[in-house]
């Protein structure tokens, strides 16, 4: 495959990437053709998927404007994937105009479009990171100094944990960053789940198997765990569109078909 002159060195172009995978599904153009080839047979054997990926980017568009309604102006994106339209920046700062957000990816190619989208962007910066290498993120310049003592932060999780294997300790990653976190901070979470649609979850996981980053759901019990240590916003741990919605017909007769969960949680 000839590799077009935007892609960075060393991008594997030959296997699915879960970052563009959503990109593609969002609608995005950010995606290869073996990205695409993997979000078609995804569909074939679930065919609400897009309209998943569209809730979950729903509920994060409701939990920033919550956090920066509440007063927060300082915002974490782990795992953004490429900030395109209706990014955290350009939604919080509705609210919050001097709002500033770090963006954390591991993905070259999130990357690389996130840093041509933020170029003019003096209040938002992009790093190279992996989540599960904790303390190496929450050592990086633009995080120490957004996590400085003073100002609450919002940390989003937005479908990025069910890419941490139990394995790798979601338990002590998610310790390592509440500790981090100034008082009054928030964790906005969201989540593919084993509940709604149980008899998609195993198909599912087995696809992501062919990509860098397999897929682990999680039922609402273990979800609701990685909420430890902070007081949860009503009304919990639900499914995506129960979550704040704007409006009681954007929930519809069957949430549970959205399968991910979603909450937020406050530091006291």
């Amino acid at each position: 495959m000839a590799r077009p002159n935007w892609v960075p060195a060393g991008t594997d172009l030959d296997k699915p990437n879960a970052a563009r995978v959503y990109d593609y599904y969002l609608g995005g153009s950010h995606n290869f053709e073996v990205d695409r080839q993997m979000a078609r047979k995804a569909i074939e054997l679930w065919p609400d998927l897009p309209k998943i990926m569209r809730a979950n980017r729903a509920f994060l568009r409701r939990a920033t404007q919550f956090a920066a309604e509440e007063g927060i102006s300082r915002f974490l994106d782990i795992g953004s994937g490429i900030p395109t339209f209706g990014a955290v920046h350009e939604v919080a700062r509705e609210y919050q105009p001097d709002a500033r957000v770090v963006y954390i990816d591991m993905d070259p190619v999130a990357v690389a479009h996130s840093r041509l989208i933020l170029a003019d962007e003096p209040r938002c910066r992009i790093v190279d990171a992996d989540l599960r290498n904790t303390d190496d993120l929450l050592a990086r310049p633009e995080v120490e100094e957004l996590l400085a003592p003073g100002e609450p932060v919002a940390v989003i999780l937005n479908a990025v944990m069910h890419f941490v294997t139990d394995e790798d300790h979601p338990d002590r990653i998610l310790t390592k960053l509440r500790e981090a976190l100034p008082s009054g901070s928030m964790l906005i979470l969201s989540h593919a789940s084993l509940e709604g649609r149980p008899d998609q979850a195993g198909s599912h996981q087995s696809l992501y198997r062919s990509t860098p980053t397999p897929l682990t759901m999680r039922s609402r019990e273990q979800i609701t765990a990685f909420f430890e240590g902070y007081e949860l916003v009503e009304p919990g741990v639900v499914y995506l569109p129960e979550w704040h919605p704007d409006d009681a017909a954007s929930v519809g007769p069957h949430p549970e078909r959205m399968t991910g969960m979603a909450g937020v949680g406050r530091l006291s």
